[in-house]
């Protein structure tokens, strides 16, 4: 690995140029009450050999989001060096402090990794972490396969998020990198993200690199689906054996992958007020604009009446609030469009 000491503050405990199994830590030192002297621990794993290409796997990105590393446990568990072509580095939960809270935003300082991005050497724990993967690990990297899900506010349809846009991206090297990757993967929507991807996010981060990424979102809820960890786990072997560093084949799903977007941000549906939401619809519907989407009970106030919403725009329901009991501005369901393959 190149050496980074002068630009980052975050040590690393493995040699990642070795081959063979290590698991070691990112080092974040960070001086507060609890840890005045000390580090704060990110594991990292560094399964290596062969020749072939680098990916960076991570996960907990979000600290309330488990299926992603309940995956990621069971491949560096599983996997071999002898059965590798090349190099994996696995961060079962890139947010540590933010995984054993069960949290969103780390603890430490209250930031969104996902929004900390391209960081700062000299910044809080977070925007170090995120420097760290940004220009020390993603210049390793020849793909990244970033998993989340809908956490404890949402629940998502299975769906692997790429920074392509059709009208632009689908033939620059990078664009059809990413867009084998997504169907690799397997899921049965991409979200094409294309010029609407938040810069502050790892997505951002490996295009400013040029390293082919994906994101996922699997579900979500706060739990550990088994039935969606399953899936994962599956979608990230296909995605090795099309970079070429596993050479089994894992059977691919059932249906084919639809394309969608998010066109606009009016399009997805918020609560106007705070109220105990009846919703009618679910994941993966498709709906049309005037649809009833539920209703919203005042349940402290029997004698007002219940409010109706309905649904400002047409398309797919990618993703839906978790919460029962919601206040004004929660989101309530994300309303995607289709999107045509380009021939």
């Amino acid at each position: 690995m190149t050496d980074s000491s002068a630009e980052t503050r975050i040590k690393i405990s493995i040699d990642l140029d070795q081959p063979g199994r290590q698991i070691g830590d990112l080092q974040i030192k960070w001086s507060d009450n609890q840890r005045p002297l000390g580090y704060y621990p990110v594991p990292v794993a560094c399964i290596a050999g062969g020749s072939g290409p680098t990916v960076l796997l991570s996960a907990g990105v979000h600290g309330d989001e488990f299926e992603g590393p309940a995956a990621l446990m069971r491949l560096l568990q599983d996997l071999s060096p002898a059965e590798i072509n090349g190099r994996i580095i696995i961060l079962p939960a890139l947010n540590t402090p933010a995984v054993l809270a069960s949290s969103r935003v780390s603890p430490l300082d209250q930031v969104n990794m996902n929004r900390a991005f391209p960081g700062d050497a000299n910044g809080g724990p977070t925007h170090m972490l995120a420097h760290f993967i940004e220009t020390c690990l993603l210049p390793e990297c020849d793909a990244a396969i970033d998993l989340h899900s809908g956490g404890k506010a949402a629940v998502f349809a299975p769906c692997v998020l790429t920074q392509v846009d059709m009208q632009a991206d689908t033939q620059t090297d990078i664009g059809k990198r990413n867009m084998a990757l997504a169907d690799a993967f397997g899921a049965p929507f991409i979200w094409l993200s294309g010029k609407n991807n938040d810069n502050r996010s790892v997505n951002a981060a490996a295009a400013r690199q040029g390293v082919s990424m994906v994101a996922a979102e699997l579900g979500g809820g706060g739990g550990c689906d088994g039935l969606m960890t399953d899936f994962a786990e599956r979608a990230v072997r296909r995605c090795l054996q099309h970079l070429g560093i596993l050479s089994v084949t894992v059977e691919a799903e059932a249906a084919a992958s639809r394309l969608v977007e998010f066109s606009a941000s009016g399009h997805n549906l918020a609560a106007p007020a705070s109220g105990l939401f009846d919703r009618q619809f679910g994941l993966g519907d498709e709906v049309q604009v005037g649809d009833s989407a539920g209703y919203l009970h005042f349940v402290d106030e029997p004698s007002r009446a219940s409010m109706e919403l309905k649904f400002a725009a047409s398309g797919i329901v990618l993703a839906q609030g978790n919460r029962g009991l919601v206040e004004r501005g929660d989101s309530l369901a994300m309303i995607a469009q289709p999107v045509a393959r380009a021939r």
